[in-house]
């Protein structure tokens, strides 16, 4: 069975860091970007499995990285999980609009949540 990979668009290392050792030990092949616009580029060259994706981020914002995403014929099916702080409906429903697959807000999760969530789409 191959590895999946799992693409990390986060801008904080710390939870970079926690939350990519915590994937490795899992099994699945860990790629970073801490900002947007490198984020977009590796999905395109990487083609991962899945995308984890925070919405404010250094040069690109999540929201642009899901549209450029979205528009692009080789990247537009990977699932994308928006994991980040933003809270209000409107952000929500502008990142399922755009086609994130599941919106999560990292207060309300703890890692073997997000995990499990992971998992769940990757079956």
């Amino acid at each position: 069975m191959k590895m999946k990979k799992i693409l990390f668009i986060e801008d904080e290392s710390a939870l970079q860091m926690t939350f990519g050792n915590m994937l490795t030990k899992q099994g699945y092949e860990m790629i970073k970007a801490m900002d947007g616009r490198t984020g977009l580029e590796l999905a395109k060259e990487e083609k991962p499995d899945l995308i984890l994706l925070d919405l404010i981020l250094p040069k690109m914002d999540g929201f642009g990285v899901l549209k450029g995403l979205k528009e692009d014929q080789e990247t537009k099916d990977i699932p994308v999980i928006i994991l980040t702080n933003l809270e209000n409906t409107g952000d929500v429903q502008r990142a399922l609009e755009l086609g994130a697959t599941t919106y999560l807000t990292k207060a309300n999760y703890t890692l073997a949540e997000i995990l499990e969530k992971i998992e769940k789409i990757l079956s």
